[in-house]
């Protein structure tokens, strides 16, 4: 028995042994590491920030690995590491406030953590508090694109060249006015599409001001990626509220590319007769009261395909003010349909002395007694049978607006593949109520594989003195016209 015991407690001590040589074969040596991650650092809102882990330490001079991580950031802040990996990372600001960063270094031996704070200050705007009349450059100076780097209290006058770069933004007080005057005035704001220049309100509201005035007839003047925002507090000019107000009276010029017009109390752009719109491409007009654009015809070829006019605006149209197309020593004049659908909406009148031409997929609305008329020139509108030419009133009732009278003897006033409806609302001519008259010594139209309809007389009415096409009531089709399809004298 003595000796069965003295057998197990061999076997407990051995088992010992065993074990307590396993456990000092997983035991590791101290932790030999120090993390350092530098002195805490005072910066602006938009500085680019140096992190230094270098004086991080190990004992036994092995070598070891960073990762710095963030604790603390600004509430809604996006900023990033360049490298999480590197003694020596960088980040840039972008909100006021405190940013805490966490470093840990690590190795066989183990880890250690230290924390620097850095605290960034709002860069106070500058306020552009004079009229500028000497050339001069406005510097993006705050990251941040919901930030101003420049404010204006009052009225602000432009007379000579303004340089305005990316990523500007500039706040105005309720009812200022930024003005690009003509004799001097020239404004080059070449945004970029991440880093766009912005014209806002001080507060973001809509119609909380004025807006831009422009009167400059320089050629150099050019809004590229600029955004107009919350203007409209009060008439702008000649009885109109609007974010951008381009003056005929100087006969202005503008390239505008990729602008944005949104929430604008009023029109978000308005361009008088007369102006030069040397360049129009891709702008965006979007929750503006009025419609996005109002312009006169002599403008509307400039219009490109790809801006989009219909983003929650008061009227998603392109708003055309009673005015004249006139001849173009460039020959034909083009109006093209937009991609998004929108239609041309014509206010009170259009009268035709060019050479125009319709392309498949234009929408011309005509407002209620509204009248168009082809004096001189021609209007040459072939729509395809996919993609048909389409004239009618504003809203889609029967005699709603009063027509369309041609005048012009030309060969070239041509209708095919289109839809021309409602017209007739009062008599156009010699008493009568049409779609379309044709009127007058000579005068001449050719339609064919159209489709009349809605008027409160005639589809066609034809004077003893103009011609069209023998077989106009067979090669179209009428519907709903009150008095009839066709009137021949």
């Amino acid at each position: 028995m003595l000796k069965s015991k003295r057998i197990l407690l061999a076997l407990f001590s051995l088992a010992l042994f065993v074990a307590s040589c396993k456990e000092d074969e997983d035991v590791k040596p101290g932790n030999t590491l120090a993390a350092r991650a530098g002195a805490d650092q005072n910066v602006k809102v938009g500085d680019i920030v140096t992190l230094d882990g270098s004086a991080s330490t190990d004992s036994e001079n092995k070598p070891f690995d960073f990762r710095w991580t963030f604790t603390k950031k600004p509430a809604g802040s996006t900023v990033a590491l360049s490298s999480a990996t590197v003694n020596k990372p960088t980040f840039k600001t972008d909100l006021p406030g405190e940013y805490e960063v966490e470093l840990t270094t690590s190795n066989a031996n183990g880890e250690s953590k230290d924390k620097v704070l850095i605290t960034a200050a709002a860069i106070q705007p500058i306020v552009l508090d004079a009229n500028i009349n000497a050339k001069t450059t406005l510097e993006d100076r705050i990251d941040n694109p919901d930030l101003p780097d420049y404010i204006a209290n009052g009225n602000v006058a432009v007379n000579a060249e303004l340089t305005v770069k990316p990523g500007v933004v500039i706040a105005f007080a309720r009812d200022a006015r930024f003005e690009v005057n003509d004799k001097g005035g020239i404004l080059l704001a070449s945004g970029e599409p991440n880093k766009p220049i912005r014209l806002i309100g001080q507060e973001a509201k809509k119609g909380f001001w004025a807006g831009v005035i422009f009167r400059s007839a320089s050629s150099a003047n050019t809004l590229e990626n600029v955004h107009v925002l919350h203007a409209g507090s009060k008439v702008l000019y000649s009885g109109i509220k609007a974010g951008m107000a381009v003056t005929g009276s100087s006969k202005a010029e503008l390239s505008i590319k990729d602008c944005l017009f949104e929430k604008n109390d009023g029109y978000g752009l308005w361009v008088e007769d007369a102006v030069i719109l040397s360049a129009f491409a891709f702008n965006v007009f979007k929750d503006n009261t009025e419609a996005g654009i109002l312009l006169t015809a002599r403008n509307v070829a400039k219009l490109d395909p790809n801006s989009v006019f219909t983003g929650g605006n008061g009227r998603n149209v392109v708003e055309i003010s009673a005015s004249q197309l006139p001849k173009s020593s460039a020959g034909e004049i083009v109006w093209q349909g937009f991609k998004d659908k929108t239609p041309y909406r014509v206010l009170e009148s259009l009268t035709v002395d060019a050479n125009w031409k319709l392309l498949p997929g234009v929408i011309i609305e005509m407002s209620a007694g509204a009248r168009m008329s082809v004096d001189n020139g021609y209007i040459n509108a072939k729509g395809t049978q996919a993609s048909k030419i389409i004239i009618r009133g504003a809203e889609n009732k029967p005699a709603y607006w009063r027509g369309l009278i041609c005048f012009s003897t030309s060969a070239m006033n041509v209708f095919e593949y289109v839809e021309i409806s409602g017209g007739g609302s009062t008599a156009l001519v010699s008493g009568k109520k049409v779609n379309i008259a044709v009127y007058g010594s000579q005068a001449s139209f050719q339609i064919k594989n159209s489709k009349i309809s809605g008027s409160g007389g005639y589809g066609v009415y034809v004077n003893y003195q103009a011609k069209v096409n023998e077989d106009i009531e067979t090669a179209n089709t009428f519907a709903d016209n009150v008095e009839g399809k066709v009137l021949k004298e």
